[in-house]
């Protein structure tokens, strides 16, 4: 066939059968020599497959060595992450379904989840109250803890009617406690204590909004974290900040 030069394709055969190493094989792609002038770009495109690869190792490296790192080894970390300080909770007293007087000064020293309800929702309240029962059979080993209801419609939630509603689901009368008072009073702690939604419906007066949020205070009545009692994950994270209050 004459003198011809080689075509790409002659050099990987080439190649193929050990005539050139890798090394010589890409130093003569390079070099053009064995590249016909209408394969040119073949060329270009090889080079712009190793500035990218060379862009992706140099990339790599940057980020591993310049990524923020966490200030903390996991060792050192608090034993309380995940948790907050939100305040405290005001002083307050309130009728329990017992008739009993429960507020501030008889909760001293427990830890607590408080949650917001009335006896005639039909939304999120038995979902609430539901949870509510499943944490009381969970922590039944644990004393310290306290679950507390507060009825947010406590003109019509007499101190009977709550008791008729803990009946329900089954609540310890010494563990969970249901709490009604002054209308006036309770929404005063929900909006300026608990730091909590709640409001009549405009187009419904028998519709009280709140929220279904539940609320961990710890032995100081400091409010430590809010769950959403409508997400599996929210009342996971709950779970782990009541044992790591129990512990200390």
């Amino acid at each position: 066939m004459g003198d011809t030069a080689p075509t790409i394709f002659n050099v990987f055969a080439a190649n193929r059968f050990g005539l050139y190493t890798n090394g010589k094989l890409i130093d003569k792609l390079l070099s053009g020599k064995y590249l016909p002038m209408n394969t040119n770009k073949y060329r270009f495109i090889l080079l712009g497959l190793m500035v990218a690869a060379m862009g992706i190792v140099i990339g790599t490296f940057l980020w591993i060595k310049l990524a923020p790192q966490s200030r903390f080894g996991a060792n050192q970390r608090s034993s309380l992450e995940g948790m907050s300080q939100y305040g405290s909770v005001p002083e307050f007293s309130l009728t329990e379904r017992s008739g009993k007087t429960i507020g501030s000064e008889q909760l001293r020293g427990t830890i607590w989840i408080a949650d917001f309800i009335y006896t005639d929702c039909q939304d999120t309240c038995p979902l609430q109250s539901a949870e509510m029962a499943r944490l009381q059979d969970e922590l039944s080993g644990q004393e310290v803890v306290k679950l507390l209801s507060f009825s947010v419609n406590p003109d019509k939630d007499t101190p009977s009617v709550l008791s008729q509603y803990a009946d329900r689901f089954k609540a310890s009368r010494d563990r969970w406690l249901f709490l009604t008072g002054g209308q006036e009073e309770i929404k005063n702690l929900v909006q300026n204590g608990f730091r909590l939604s709640v409001a009549t419906a405009s187009s419904d007066p028998g519709v009280i909004l709140h929220s279904p949020r539940f609320v961990l205070i710890d032995r100081q009545a400091q409010i430590r974290g809010y769950y959403d009692s409508r997400d599996n994950e929210a009342l996971q994270r709950l779970r782990r900040d009541v044992a790591i209050l129990v512990k200390g």
